[in-house]
């Protein structure tokens, strides 16, 4: 025995709309992220680097002689996640990890010279990522500027 289903109402039709996947943002940064790593991984493989070695090592660029918390929280990263991440990068020879003479429970990151200048090669990854998006450096700009005010709102107020 067959049984009808009762018509749907625009509202219960727009509900479940809202349900369809390519409507939900979480899966448009999702799938931009994928995306996005699969653009980075040959420029990235060409220095030796996996794609979170080179955001540390961005970091490390801009500001030497860090800690690791401080890395930890430009990449929302906790330290478990962070410190197999900064071993390996020691052990390729791009930075070193020694305690705080001030402090012993901070370790200090910095770069090696090999590390600084690894810094020289990496300048022609972002004319690249640029390339491949499609956009403009002004749209790039936009996007980053929107998608940072979106992390910071979903992340609420600092604790």
């Amino acid at each position: 025995m067959v049984t009808q289903q009762p018509p749907s109402s625009p509202a219960a039709d727009d509900a479940a709309g809202m349900l369809r996947l390519d409507r939900q943002i979480c899966f448009a940064l999702y799938s931009a992220s994928l995306a996005m790593t699969k653009v980075y991984q040959p420029l990235l493989a060409s220095l030796g680097l996996t794609y979170p070695q080179y955001l540390a090592m961005l970091i490390l660029w801009e500001n030497d002689r860090i800690t690791v918390s401080a890395i930890g929280e430009r990449l929302f990263l906790d330290s478990g996640t962070l410190t197999p991440l900064l071993k390996r990068l020691q052990l390729a020879g791009w930075v070193t990890r020694e305690r705080d003479s001030e402090d012993e429970r901070r370790v200090l990151v910095s770069l090696t010279a090999a590390g600084r200048a690894l810094q020289q090669q990496a300048l022609a990854i972002p004319p690249c990522v640029l390339e491949s998006s499609g956009c403009s450096l002004p749209e790039l700009a936009e996007l980053t500027s929107r998608l940072t005010t979106l992390r910071n709102q979903l992340a609420g107020p600092p604790a």
